[in-house]
């Protein structure tokens, strides 16, 4: 067995830019699983590809020993977790239960040859209890009683990294160069590996990885997001993060919203985190979005409504608990009452597929309807605690 190889499911601009550049500058081997065929032959054809760092510091990395497999060749994929003990998906959710049966096959391939052997499965997702969601997708594909939790470590992670949309004349001319920013940290639950820690430069092991991924969520993602609804409603023209950041009442806006987050974050996980390491990092955040070099745009930070507003995620959530704990959540609020006519387009003028359909929802039923129905949020329980904290302000 070739203990240095990581199959990496998802061969897109996290899996590049980040999990196949952290293991492959660490020696492994890199074998990537994606459905698009044109990058499967590019991989296979070049073996390498180039990661740009646009930050501070310019650089740009050659990602070396890399080939890749289609989606579609089980079997041979079946194989090369069989010469492996890791794994890494990075696919987003809606494709993880297209490829839960082909790893469900492979581990219990692996299981028929080798029944002592651990397999560790990175879930490279930005998901909430992203690990009881791919175990349950992963069980439904194996015999009922396969000891799935004795053999696999589901590994959930905190992904901070941000890596922009391609300019299509860049990808036109090279389609695997992807773009990123200097950050390489990847958080990851420690405690879940069943094997020993890959020593790879860049893993940061947490042992309380719930309330690291609730730090993505409440503060990197909310975070961003604000900053993009509270600069598209001011500077409806701009079209890059750094351009609305620039303005000192966004940037202000940001910082409040990321606070009223932070705080119900220190509420959800009591002991984790102190208010000194909520506004170092809500700082080096707000630098990190106004990365000009990065060239991310409104656009993509912003877009995508009904994921980005829905009860799960970024602002939904920090509300949800905001309401439980009866704590200030007005920033944030108004953040999300200026997603609702989010109006920035990419560089054709096109939106994110739905996000009209989003507005047209909002313009026919108003605010309590999305509250209740996209966010799965109560309006009168907001407007209450809203008033509340008000009153007491003033």
């Amino acid at each position: 067995m070739n203990g240095k190889k990581i199959v990496i499911f998802g061969a897109g601009k996290i899996g590049r830019s980040f999990i196949g550049q952290l293991f492959s500058r660490a020696g492994y081997e890199i074998v990537f699983v994606d459905a698009v065929q044109p990058i499967v032959d590019l991989l296979n054809a070049k073996n390498h590809y180039k990661v740009v760092i646009r930050d501070k510091q310019p650089e740009t990395l050659q990602i070396e020993n890399v080939r890749a497999l289609h989606a579609s060749q089980t079997e041979a994929i079946a194989k090369e977790i069989l010469q492996t003990d890791i794994v890494a998906v990075s696919v987003g959710q809606v494709a993880l239960p297209l490829i839960a049966p082909t790893i469900a096959k492979a581990i219990l391939n692996k299981y028929k040859i080798a029944p002592e052997r651990f397999t560790d499965i990175i879930l490279a997702e930005n998901l909430r209890d992203a690990s009881n969601y791919f175990a349950g997708q992963l069980m439904n594909n194996l015999p009922v009683g396969f000891p799935v939790n004795q053999l696999v470590g589901f590994i959930e992670t905190s992904i901070g990294k941000m890596v922009p949309i391609m300019p299509p004349e860049v990808s036109e001319k090279d389609p695997l160069l992807v773009y990123a920013e200097s950050y390489n940290s990847l958080i990851l639950d420690e405690a879940a590996f069943k094997n020993p820690l890959p020593d790879v430069l860049g893993l940061a092991p947490k042992t309380n990885i719930k309330a690291w991924v609730d730090r993505k969520l409440f503060i990197h993602n909310l975070g961003h997001a604000m900053a993009a609804y509270f600069g598209n409603y001011f500077h409806p023209e701009m079209e890059y993060m750094y351009e609305v950041l620039n303005d000192e009442n966004i940037a202000q806006l940001t910082r409040k919203a990321m606070k009223e987050s932070g705080e119900i974050l220190m509420r959800l996980h009591p002991g984790e985190f102190t208010q000194a390491h909520i506004d170092d990092h809500i700082n080096d955040l707000i630098e990190r979005f106004k990365n000009k070099l990065l060239g991310d745009t409104i656009y993509r930070v912003g877009g995508d409504l009904f994921r980005k507003l829905g009860e799960h995620d970024r602002v939904a959530t920090p509300i949800r608990y905001a309401i439980k704990f009866n704590q200030p959540f007005e920033t944030i609020f108004l953040g999300y009452q200026y997603a609702l006519s989010f109006q920035a387009k990419d560089n054709y003028g096109n939106e994110y597929e739905n996000d009209f359909r989003f507005k047209e929802l909002y313009r026919s039923n108003g605010l309590e309807y999305m509250l209740r129905e996209i966010s799965k949020l109560n309006p009168e329980k907001c407007v209450r605690v809203i008033n509340e904290h008000i009153k007491h302000h003033y």
